[in-house]
């Protein structure tokens, strides 16, 4: 046998996993997957941040060079402009009302739906709809229901002897309201699903244990559901609070910030600010107050999670 054809029947070496070439390979591997992604945050994301932070220091209206005046759009911001204020309060206002709400009646509905209850499937599709169809016909949807001279809510109202029933969205005292109304129904159908699942994944022996103990179904939810669900809840209350802070494309659909400034929030402030009135510098300066109003937020409950979860 030729000496070629006996190196050919030789068996080829096994790369070691320990080697430094193998690891340098797997690393590689795994980082061309994690570049795409990586690119688009570093392009779409970080460095648009890190623009609207140095822009809140400067003036511009994109026709004019940019002008830097160091602390005075904040300045201004804080003295001078009252619809900030007014923003700011409208944003605690529709957060501290929607994030409750929604995160109640999303558990209670997980709760129903997780029940061995007929056409629980179609009830699960019909309150998840709001949620996957398109916000712009939901709100049509809604301020139709709500409208304060033909809507069949106020119709109704009227037929059980309620003779002047609230103008819902063109009322400043019941706009913000018909809002968190329209917030509630597009988003409780998503949050129902997060706890549908978390709920399903609780070990039926725990219930039965429960039962035997003579637990009745409130003591169950308390000693049994609520902490097995406590990580969802978090997770849950996070993604509404973020979401109701840097909302405002129900607002620009459905009330423009009014009636007068009953439903501008301080992301629709924003929007006005940069693509209304051109001041971009201005509302660079008011997404930064926003974005550390959001780490803030996040970090206190991030906090909270850590001290509930090790009282548990």
């Amino acid at each position: 046998m030729s000496e070629a054809n006996a190196t050919a029947l030789q068996p080829k070496k096994k790369k070691n996993p320990s080697s430094g070439s193998y690891k340098r390979k797997k690393a590689l591997v795994a980082y061309s997957f994690i570049l795409p992604n990586f690119l688009g945050f570093l392009i779409l994301t970080f460095v648009p941040i890190v623009f609207s932070v140095a822009l809140s220091f400067c003036q511009w209206d994109s026709s004019n060079p940019i002008q830097f005046v160091g602390l005075e759009n904040f300045v201004y911001m804080f003295t001078k402009d009252s619809s900030f204020t007014i923003s700011l309060l409208n944003t605690l206002y529709y957060t501290v009302v929607t994030v409750p709400i929604t995160l109640i009646l999303s558990l209670l509905l997980a709760i129903l739906m997780n029940c061995k209850i007929k056409g629980r499937v179609i009830f699960r599709s019909i309150l998840f709809f709001p949620y996957v169809a398109s916000l712009v016909a939901i709100a049509a949807v809604w301020m139709a229901l709500f409208n304060p001279t033909m809507g069949p809510v106020n119709e109704i109202l009227r037929a059980i002897g309620i003779a002047n029933p609230p103008k819902w969205a063109a009322s400043t005292t019941w706009a913000m309201p018909t809002i968190i109304g329209l917030t509630v129904w597009k988003g409780i159908g998503y949050y129902m699903v997060v706890y549908l699942a978390a709920l399903q994944g609780v070990p039926g022996e725990l219930y039965e244990a429960a039962k035997i103990d003579g637990a009745n179904s409130v003591k169950r939810f308390f000693n049994v559901t609520w902490p097995t669900v406590t990580p969802t809840t978090f997770f849950v209350l996070m993604m509404l609070i973020v979401s109701t802070f840097k909302s405002y494309d129900i607002m620009f659909i459905t009330t423009q910030g009014g009636p007068g400034e009953a439903t501008k929030v301080l992301a629709y402030h924003i929007y006005n600010s940069a693509f209304v009135s051109y001041r971009y510098g201005y509302a660079s300066a008011l997404s930064v107050i926003l974005l550390i109003i959001v780490i803030i937020v996040t970090l206190i409950q991030f906090r909270v999670e850590k001290r509930f979860t090790s009282y548990l």
